[in-house]
């Protein structure tokens, strides 16, 4: 059986789009200092909300400007027990993520039998095809053989979280702001010293990262899952951080990280459909992060040894 069809690397792009859009909420993190753990509870408190806004109002934009305003909202809480409150942030985070696994659970059971006069439980299929965010048939690409069934018909969400790409990028190295967020990163009290408010400044940098880890799970929940389930974003915040690391805290390599992980969790669900046993195929992911993070790793210890070899000289 061939695996490598025009359909899996569609599943790759497919699969990949929520991890690149919390790993870009860890990049813009990292460079201002900020390590947000907590990008797993806020993807699924997002997650939850967008579905329910999105089958409340009818309509799946309001429902995706829900997810990012929750994403919003739990990452300024985070900063405000961390930058105000002064408590440590991967505690922080640690409680955003037992939350997000646990809480959501309580507000299903909680806002559905209050709306809808009947209690869910562990899932919520409410998303309808009217209500999932749109696919798009790019214009030309479409025809194109091979390449069209690979690139186009992806949510609208995969596109603009490519397109995301480029803009942190922009953000982080042609702005102002962006140079603000990595003088933060780099050195809080000289940026501080030339009269950078370093608190306006974290908080603005958790607070993209919440809405860019809301587009993640609005994503899994109103296109990829079509509704709300326990855990469903099964891992892919802490995915995020890694792929973040392998990425080198760069836009372009996080994404190309992330694609990695695409690739990984898109292999085990092939190799599962060929009959091979899931317990087999379930860890392939977290083998591949354990090993690119190895890489990774062994490449910048390569890096920072030509780096010293280079200053003896």
């Amino acid at each position: 059986m061939n695996i490598f069809t025009t359909d899996f690397f569609f599943s790759i792009i497919r699969i990949a789009t929520p991890i690149l859009l919390a790993t870009l909420a860890a990049v813009i993190g990292e460079k201002g200092g900020v390590s947000n753990i907590g990008l797993e509870g806020i993807m699924m408190m997002s997650a939850l909300f967008g579905s329910l806004t999105a089958y409340w109002t009818g309509s799946w934009a309001v429902g995706l400007l829900a997810a990012m305003a929750v994403g919003l909202l739990e990452a300024l809480l985070m900063g405000f027990f961390a930058f105000k409150l002064k408590t440590d942030i991967i505690l922080v985070g640690t409680a955003v993520n037992m939350i997000g696994s646990g809480g959501t659970i309580f507000l299903v059971k909680v806002i559905t039998n209050a709306t809808m006069g009947k209690s869910l439980t562990s899932t919520t299929s409410l998303i309808t095809k009217s209500l999932q965010v749109p696919s798009w048939n790019i214009p030309l690409i479409k025809d194109i053989p091979v390449i069209g069934k690979v690139i186009s018909g992806h949510s609208l969400l995969t596109y603009i979280a490519f397109l995301l790409v480029f803009l942190t990028g922009v953000l982080l190295y042609k702005t102002p702001l962006g140079l603000n967020i990595r003088s933060v990163g780099e050195n809080p009290n000289a940026a501080s010293s030339v009269g950078v408010s370093v608190s306006r400044v974290r908080y603005i940098t958790i607070g993209i990262g919440g809405i860019l880890a809301g587009l993640g799970g609005a994503y899994m929940s109103m296109y990829y899952a079509m509704g709300w389930s326990l855990d469903m974003v099964a891992g892919r915040g802490f995915i995020a951080l890694a792929a973040q690391s392998m990425g080198g805290g760069e836009p372009v390599g996080s994404m190309l990280a992330a694609l990695i992980f695409g690739f990984a969790q898109a292999l085990g669900i092939k190799v599962s459909a060929t009959g091979v046993d899931s317990n087999l195929v379930a860890p392939i992911p977290y083998i591949v992060t354990i090993l690119s993070l190895v890489v990774f790793a062994l490449n910048q210890r390569r890096v920072e040894k030509h780096r010293h070899a280079s200053a003896l000289k």
